[in-house]
């Protein structure tokens, strides 16, 4: 598959401007990102690609601040050579440890993940993932059912598994990603990861012990109703993906309705993952 590469010159030091960037691009189909000096760059497939639609999800943000952007395909080998100079393996709270195969092996970390991420979004770099990953940490998955939407690489599913769930479901929409969850899960040893390729109406019918949904802000708010049908009572749900000025109490009032009840967040450079139970 081949993908437009959006490289994005922004004149703000200010991160959270860039960060409503990436936001509303990930709201219309990018799914990749890469910093970089002055900017970032995203990543779109082609056939997902709509220059006009992009001119208008970007307009609101003219007004705001300023910044441009070129545009230019790129074949898929190309980005999985740029994966491999730009993807740095890293360690989270001394316990989790990240790395893709051609780095080297690390085994006296308590977790450590081997991703080969390819086109897929999940390396544990972006502070979303990252702060899903340290709430997983302090959370008990011992012998649970686990469910993660928006999975992409599949390593929070991988990194439930290590912790000692004994199901995991991993749905996402993108079959690069569904085939990278697989991949990915034979790289760890893990033979507990059910993927699958779909959205809300691939979540197979069953009771779910704990949700992970690390996504964007639009697309929790369309399925929470969902979540709240299969996470069982006193089950745990953690979302990520979306802003606390902007979208956590959105989250948490959309998530009240459906008896899931707000207990706590991390944040990191404006983004946030929150903790809820179903009550």
């Amino acid at each position: 598959m081949n993908y437009y590469e959006l490289h994005f010159t922004t004149t703000t030091t200010e991160g959270y401007q860039q960060d409503l960037l990436i936001n509303a691009l990930g709201e219309i189909g990018f799914d990749t990102f890469e910093e970089v000096e002055n900017g970032f760059k995203a990543y779109i497939p082609v056939n997902d690609f709509d220059d006009e639609r992009i001119g208008e999800q970007l307009a609101p943000y003219r007004e705001m601040f300023p910044f441009s952007y070129n545009i230019h395909q790129i074949p898929q080998t190309n980005w999985n050579k740029e994966w491999e100079s730009n993807f740095e393996p890293m360690q989270i709270d001394d316990q989790i440890y990240i790395r893709a195969t051609f780095h080297e092996a690390h085994p006296e970390f308590p977790y450590e993940i081997v991703i080969d991420p390819k086109m897929a979004f999940g390396t544990g770099h972006h502070e979303t993932t990252t702060m899903m990953m340290q709430q997983m940490l302090s959370t008990d998955f011992e012998g649970k059912n686990v469910l993660d939407m928006g999975c992409g690489t599949g390593i929070l599913a991988i990194l439930a598994s290590k912790l000692g769930a004994e199901r995991v479901t991993a749905i996402d929409y993108d079959a690069i990603c569904f085939e990278s969850t697989i991949e990915n899960s034979a790289l760890n040893n893990i033979e507990n990861i059910t993927p699958l390729c779909g959205s809300k109406e691939a979540i197979p019918v069953d009771e779910y012990d704990i949700i992970l949904a690390n996504i964007n802000r639009n697309i929790l708010l369309d399925q929470i109703p969902t979540y709240s049908e299969v996470l069982r009572d006193g089950g745990e749900i953690y979302f990520s993906g979306f802003y606390e000025a902007i979208d956590l109490d959105m989250i948490t009032a959309a998530a009240g309705k459906y008896g899931m009840q707000y207990v706590s967040h991390l944040k990191m450079k404006d983004w946030v993952a929150a903790k809820f139970i179903k009550k």
